[in-house]
């Protein structure tokens, strides 16, 4: 077993997306951007490159005060730069908005779990069963609607997932610079979302066909959003219950992506029990999650406010590692990625003599 610490730039242009964060540092900040795009003031600037005041004021129907006012505040903020009374978005946040459904998506969460940090912070500190009662953050990941057909149960799972699926667009192409998956032909990822991380995947390994595992109206809602790609028929959606049902096996590579640390310590052993039962003998289980937030090292910003109410669920290496070991699979390793936050990639080799189904 190794344990490496890979920095950043090993996978370049992958891990661009990280400028986003930039962005949404403070509540002002993101509350100042996420008006600007209400307004449609972002929109305006990206087809018409700029735009002096009268027009700008036109075009959004807010007056010259105001307007003056939110553009103090996006330029303070790098968003846009005038000259000459001419607006234009800058540069860098031209670049940026490259990702502007990871840029929206985490403006929608943080603003949605603001009141759970400023009314709950103290709960969750002190009373984490109180918590989880009064904030929104677990009422918003209620897994238990994603199990019954519903109108209201649709809506309500969708909203989570597309968050989740956001976050791995963009997580799952740095895995992809660190992890070599050519040696693998048939995934199977556990509560795979919407089908995000095998999407990314195959995209970029035409030799892989992938099952995604999950509950029934996330493989509903996750069908519904692959069946447009080009890689679809190369993925399938197998829905089930992790707590109860049994893995499909025939996989030579099994993944848990941000799936682990939604669960206690024996569930999650349990379920890593379970996928090494469903995989091939000289196959590989992949687990990528955050490692516990470490706000020494990096002060949190507006923008980790949704990943920082998570921080009692994510657990060191070892808890993952002990358990691999106990499993008895081989040529375990564990790196460290350094994203947003720092995230585990941690692999496992079956043994032949293991065998299928053991």
């Amino acid at each position: 077993m190794t344990t490496t610490v890979l920095p950043s730039p090993a996978v370049g242009a992958a891990l661009d997306y990280l400028a986003v964060d930039g962005y949404i540092r403070s509540l002002i900040d993101a509350r100042t951007l996420k008006t600007a795009f209400e307004i449609g003031l972002i929109d305006y600037l990206l087809q018409r490159r700029s735009g002096p005041m009268a027009l700008l004021q036109s075009a959004t129907g807010v007056d010259a005060r105001g307007l003056t006012f939110l553009l103090d505040l996006l330029e303070s903020n790098g968003v846009v730069e005038m000259e000459h009374g001419d607006v234009r978005l800058h540069a860098d946040f031209l670049m940026v908005l490259r990702c502007r459904d990871l840029l929206e998506t985490k403006l929608d969460f943080a603003g949605f779990l603001l009141n759970d940090f400023a009314d709950h912070f103290t709960s969750l500190i002190s009373d984490p069963e109180r918590f989880v009662g009064q904030g929104r953050l677990f009422e918003l990941f209620d897994y238990r609607r994603a199990l019954t057909p519903s109108l209201e149960n649709y809506q309500r799972t969708r909203v989570w997932m597309r968050l989740t699926s956001t976050l791995t667009r963009y997580e799952a192409r740095a895995c992809l610079g660190f992890q070599d998956f050519t040696p693998h032909s048939r995934l199977l990822d556990v509560g795979g979302n919407s089908g995000e991380f095998a999407l990314q995947l195959c995209r970029q390994h035409r030799q892989l066909s992938a099952t995604v595992f999950d509950l029934p109206l996330v493989c509903e809602i996750g069908l519904e959003q692959v069946m447009a790609e080009p890689e679809s028929d190369r993925i399938a959606f197998c829905s089930g219950d992790l707590r109860t049902d049994r893995l499909p096996p025939g996989h030579d590579l099994v993944t848990f992506k941000s799936v682990l640390h939604d669960w206690p310590q024996e569930d999650a052993d349990r379920f890593l029990e379970s996928a090494v039962h469903a995989l091939e003998p000289g196959g590989t289980l992949l687990i990528f999650e955050r490692a516990p937030i470490d706000p020494r090292r990096k002060p949190p910003t507006f923008a980790d406010l949704p990943v920082m109410l998570f921080f009692r669920s994510y657990r060191p290496p070892e808890a993952y590692l002990a358990t691999l070991e106990r499993l008895g699979l081989e040529a375990i390793t564990c790196s460290m990625l350094e994203l947003d936050t720092t995230f585990l990639l941690i692999s496992g080799r079956k043994s032949a003599s293991q065998g299928a189904g053991s």
